[in-house]
């Protein structure tokens, strides 16, 4: 992702000191972020669900694409920089490399969960248990259209 880095020219160099929350799961300010240096955790609830180091690391790109309030918690651990983008629809009209590989990245992942949900329900498959249910995830993230999703678990999707 380093070569993001080599198209932020028209975000806003920030220092971010060490334990600052660059989003807040569930608030929106429509901001995306690209890291330079440093460190950025992801924390969903109370866990971090990952640590960021390489530099073009992104967040807030699900929130940017989707126009939903943002689904984690990133803070700064220890000092780091990060370039700002106010408008990140604006940015990825005006670098559609950017865009291309935000997409790639989002495959990616979703290739990484789909891969492990497929795992689980075939180590799973007969046992009646609730993992069991994860061929009705699979199935609705595969065929569910674009909607209008809210981040936790109180959806009211009658399909999950």
């Amino acid at each position: 992702m380093r070569a993001i880095l080599d198209y932020c020219g028209g975000g806003l160099l920030r220092e971010v000191a060490p334990t600052a929350i660059l989003i807040r799961e569930g608030e929106r300010t429509g901001h995306l972020f690209v890291l330079v240096e440093g460190r950025l955790e992801v924390v969903k609830g109370d866990t971090v669900v990952a640590t960021l180091t390489e530099p073009g690391a992104i967040v807030g790109e699900m929130s940017a694409l989707l126009g939903q309030p943002y689904t984690a918690t990133v803070r700064a651990p220890v000092s780091s920089k990060v370039y700002q983008f106010s408008d990140p629809e604006a940015f990825f009209r005006s670098q559609p490399e950017v865009a291309l590989l935000v997409a790639r990245m989002l495959a990616q992942r979703l290739n990484v969960a789909t891969t492990y949900l497929a795992d689980i329900k075939r180590q799973y498959a007969g046992h009646g248990s609730h993992l069991a249910m994860v061929g009705d995830v699979l199935e609705c993230m595969i065929n569910s259209p674009a909607s209008t999703v809210a981040p936790g678990s109180d959806r009211a999707d009658p399909r999950m």
